[in-house]
């Protein structure tokens, strides 16, 4: 008897279990399908290397593309694009591979292969001989377009970037990161808590400790929760937190013989220690224009976008 009821427990407690994982699966892709719909695309798409990547294109004139750091989309650089446009540039802010409404290929990809896509649309798209201007993760990535395609850009700007894995966050691992890329695991705890409160005391974490100490801006919020906490681009940022250590170590032994013009642009308040990531660039690369902008913190595109023209025309007078 005692062990009937004790089997009955059992299958009880599994039964719930499944319906509440069930009602949380239901209830993401339904919270997934709405963020779809209430953040659609509002650039272009380019077919390259067997994938879909968007893009935003404001102006005409020399070219400059931008790649947005490690959250949200190519829509990090709205107002950076509009500034751009209205001082004679063409600016091509892009949604890197899984992020915003870009396709990722289903191998694991690192900051180099990203560089490769990126460098493959920009040829596919006529864009001859761009300004490459990175944010925050991609500093790495924008590194490897210069050390790869050191002919066909025009200068390249750094923007409070991560180019070495020396004080990176995730230097000595990320537990989160690598639960959400492990195989079956990643996929039921991308799919059933992403909309969950859990979900929402990671973004609001996240927010928090990116924009420290100023404050974020208005509509930031409502998008991260929507666009971020989506499988696919959670999943594409935590893949790009791990890989990051592994290229950077790689690539920052190549830094010195970097003879394109650079502008590295720095917060003095920036809390994830890329003053410092800053400095030492500029000592492999004497060449490079080093700016540290007082009170000014992480996220400079978003908060202070005419720093970013600012760095284009020190570019463009080196």
């Amino acid at each position: 008897m005692k062990m009937m009821k004790r089997g009955f427990i059992m299958l009880l407690t599994t039964i719930l279990i499944l319906l509440l994982f069930g009602g949380l699966y239901l209830y993401n892709q339904y919270q997934f399908i709405q963020a779809k719909e209430n953040y659609p695309p509002k650039g272009n798409f380019v077919d390259v290397d067997g994938i879909t990547l968007h893009y935003l294109s404001k102006g005409s004139g020399q070219p400059v593309v931008f790649l947005h750091g490690g959250i949200l989309t190519g829509h990090d650089y709205e107002k950076v694009l509009d500034l751009a446009a209205e001082q004679g540039y063409h600016a091509i802010a892009f949604d890197r591979p899984g992020y915003g409404f870009s396709e990722r290929p289903k191998r694991k990809i690192t900051p180099l292969d990203q560089a490769q896509l990126i460098h493959d649309a920009v040829e596919k798209l006529g864009i001859e001989k761009p300004i490459i201007a990175a944010h925050s993760w991609s500093g790495a990535m924008a590194l490897s377009y210069v050390l790869n395609y050191p002919n066909e850009i025009s200068g390249v700007i750094t923007l409070g970037a991560a180019v070495y894995v020396e004080g990176y966050p995730a230097e000595n691992g990320d537990p989160i990161s690598t639960l959400a890329t492990t195989p079956v695991i990643g996929d039921i705890m991308a799919n059933t808590l992403l909309k969950s409160p859990v979900g929402y005391f990671l973004a609001e974490n996240m927010l928090k400790a990116t924009f420290a100490p100023e404050s974020v801006p208005h509509g930031y919020r409502e998008a991260m929760h929507a666009l971020y906490l989506r499988t696919g681009q959670f999943q594409a940022n935590r893949e790009d937190v791990l890989t990051f250590v592994h290229v950077a170590k790689k690539i920052s032994k190549e830094y010195p013989n970097i003879q394109t013009p650079m502008v590295i642009v720095v917060g003095e308040d920036d809390p994830f220690g890329t003053v410092e990531q800053a400095k030492r660039l500029k000592k492999d690369i004497p060449h490079a224009k080093l700016i540290i902008r007082p009170d000014v913190a992480h996220m400079i595109p978003q908060n202070h976008p005419q720093l970013v023209i600012d760095a284009l025309e020190e570019l463009n007078g080196l």
